[in-house]
């Protein structure tokens, strides 16, 4: 699959997200051409304020492979990842990340932080940005100027 098709399904996951008003991000975890977790962000729904879309995703692709060592995985989503989501897709040791668009406010790939490339962490990843940024941009700004 190209980066495009791949955010084309997180484009839909985040969709999802409209239903229980939360933040519309969608997450994907693949391995090997294949997508093995797909969530969207569940905070308002669950009341959980880790649940961003990427977290989810990555447990439940843990889960799936039976290791938290996600080598070889990459980790899609439609929103540069915040520190705590960075941090997470580190320690799951994913190989690359996939985004959407950036984040100005808690970009932790590029923006604000380039978290995925630090020397100083155990663990790097490598980062394709910018992948179908519109979309994923007009999205969020859909969402936020329905709630203004």
């Amino acid at each position: 699959m190209t980066d495009d098709e791949v955010m084309r399904l997180a484009l839909l996951e985040a969709e999802k997200a409209i239903q229980h008003e939360d933040v519309p991000v969608g997450a994907l975890v693949i391995v090997d051409d294949v997508v093995i977790a797909s969530r969207h962000n569940e905070r308002q729904l669950t009341g959980d304020p880790t649940a961003h879309a990427e977290i989810l995703a990555l447990r439940d692709a843990a889960s799936h492979l039976g290791t938290w060592h996600l080598d070889g995985a990459t980790l899609v989503t439609t929103l540069e990842p915040c520190p705590m989501c960075a941090g997470a897709a580190l320690n799951a040791r994913i190989s690359r990340l996939i985004f959407g668009a950036h984040d100005p406010k808690a970009g932790a790939a590029e923006t604000l932080y380039n978290l995925m490339d630090d020397p100083r962490l155990n663990h790097q990843a490598k980062v394709t940005s910018g992948i179908l940024a519109a979309e994923s941009g007009e999205i969020l700004s859909r969402f936020f100027a329905e709630r203004r």
